[in-house]
């Protein structure tokens, strides 16, 4: 009774007393701190290069992968993993002639942002004259997640601001943070609001640095489960996700996401067709993510070329209020990868493997792919158990 005395006494004034106690009340912080909406002082940049990023027929060459895992790809094709290795593919990558008619935004890692071509240019620049944004991977990988069922966190958030300043300082106009949610490992309500909180942490510390933060819960291809599964927990991942982006005051028209497709388990009997890929994934979206956000930018997660493209081809027959797209690695990368095998002679028919491959993903991103002639070895599928980069 104590307690409803003093807010009736407090807040519910005699009427004679109203004017008084608003002039009184209305230049005290505590009347007002419920209705501030954090804005960003590079709020109407971040709007316009995630309208750049997220535009018709275009979608995202993801080629962050670490030194580490950069070199797994090279010795796949029997390269040793050095600097200058490194260099070469990364150039044979963004100087394909046209590339930017197909890719809007390329992702980096910190190495790649800071390196020149083997011609002397800045990658940055060469990327910046294709019409491509270039981006940056910020976090610093997974580690265990203490209390857990053998799960993950992602780490990163100390030292952020300083080096996405550096990074916007550099060039880069976006950036990128990865974690992962596993079905087969519960996932743990604890792991998925841990999962949330440091990307809706990453995504405010990136805006307030110039940077559109990509924003990437991955529910990983990990496990026997059904699609029904995948949509159980992609629900839960996408709601505590968006939420504490809400309570982090993040602009949802400056983030782009960059999911997982609704898709069974990599182990799972019952294969799931590209339409019923694109009806689970488009229902998904409908229900979790606001019509603000400006991209869905899909990652491939370990499918074949040709299934990704299919997929994400499925999901453009119709309208969609946000534009959804493609933010691809492996899945744009591997056959361009097997073509160059680190000889010098075979860098346009990479490059080639490589156009062919974009070109693909810009029709399906328009709806207007098909699989017509596309060769076996780009069916393959590309998982990985327990994958990491």
């Amino acid at each position: 009774m104590a307690s409803a005395t003093l807010l009736k006494s407090s807040f519910l004034p005699k009427k004679s007393e109203w004017g008084v106690t608003r002039q009184l009340a209305a230049p005290r912080p505590a009347t007002v701190s419920m209705v501030v909406v954090r804005a960003s002082a590079y709020a109407d940049e971040l709007v316009k290069t995630a309208k750049t990023i997220a535009s018709p027929g275009r979608g995202i060459l993801a080629m962050d992968e670490s030194n580490a895992t950069c070199g797994k790809r090279l010795a796949s094709i029997g390269l040793e993993n050095t600097e200058a290795n490194r260099q070469a593919y990364r150039t044979l990558l963004v100087t394909a002639p046209g590339l930017g008619q197909y890719i809007s935004g390329a992702i980096l890692f910190e190495e790649t942002l800071y390196q020149s071509a083997t011609d002397g240019r800045k990658i940055v620049d060469i990327l910046t004259e294709q019409g491509i944004v270039p981006g940056i991977k910020v976090d610093k990988g997974l580690v265990p997640l203490a209390g857990s069922n053998d799960e993950s966190w992602c780490q990163g958030l100390d030292g952020l601001a300083a080096r996405e300043a550096a990074y916007y300082q550099q060039g880069a106009r976006f950036a990128k943070w990865r974690t992962v949610v596993s079905i087969p490992n519960g996932p743990s309500e604890l792991a998925v609001k841990e999962a949330a909180w440091g990307l809706a942490r990453y995504a405010a510390i990136s805006q307030d640095n110039g940077l559109v933060p990509i924003v990437e819960p991955e529910i990983l291809l990990d496990g026997e489960h059904g699609i029904d599964r995948t949509f159980e927990v992609a629900q839960k991942v996408w709601a505590e996700t968006f939420f504490a982006m809400a309570e982090n005051n993040v602009m949802f028209e400056g983030i782009l996401l960059k999911p997982s497709m609704v898709t069974p388990g990599a182990e799972a009997k019952d294969r799931a067709t590209p339409e019923q890929v694109a009806e689970y994934t488009l229902k998904l979206l409908h229900r979790r993510i606001p019509p603000a956000v400006p991209g869905i930018m899909f990652l491939s997660g370990g499918q074949s070329e040709v299934e990704a493209t299919q997929n994400l081809n499925a999901m453009n027959q119709g309208p969609n209020p946000w534009h959804v797209s493609f933010s691809y690695a492996r899945a744009l990368q591997n056959t361009c990868l097997k073509t160059w095998g680190g000889q010098p002679e075979n860098v346009k028919a990479a490059q080639d493997a490589l156009l062919l491959r974009a070109k693909a993903n810009s029709l399906a991103q328009l709806g207007k792919y098909t699989s017509d002639g596309e060769a076996a070895e780009a069916k393959e599928g590309m998982f990985v158990k327990n994958y990491s980069y």
